[in-house]
């Protein structure tokens, strides 16, 4: 049996786990920031500008290149930076991207509390997820 803790480590070790910063520089050279943050979070605290939001059950069917349910801009090279809210779900769901293709599929360190506590843009919350 593995725990919690065995499987997270698991998951980092195929990341390149970002800090904010980094996180939005990536952004604007075309990165995806995926936020799978619950809406009460997101309506409470706010979002990324530009973010895309897309529900946790639904991350891997919106994501996997090969997926006829997949974002338009999906493909297997895309980088993609996971976020919820302080960098722990989000490492599990950006391993799951990697076996599903998307190598360059990441996290964000400390997740989206630690992208506002850097003083990065965050716009009002509360938008609808991807259905």
């Amino acid at each position: 049996m593995t725990g919690i803790d065995d499987l997270l480590a698991s998951a980092r070790s195929v990341l390149d786990r970002v800090e904010p910063e980094r996180a939005q520089k990536l952004q604007a050279e075309g990165a995806l920031i995926v936020d799978i943050r619950p809406h009460a979070n997101r309506l409470a605290e706010g979002e990324i500008p530009d973010s895309v939001i897309v529900e946790r059950i639904h991350l891997e069917w919106r994501l996997d290149p090969a997926s006829e349910w997949r974002l338009p801009e999906v493909r297997a090279d895309l980088p993609v930076i996971v976020v919820c809210n302080e960098g722990y779900a989000s490492s599990l769901a950006a391993a799951d991207l990697h076996r599903l293709g998307l190598s360059r599929a990441t996290d964000l360190v400390g997740g989206f509390r630690a992208w506002r506590a850097a003083g990065l843009p965050v716009r009002p919350g509360g938008t609808p997820a991807v259905p």
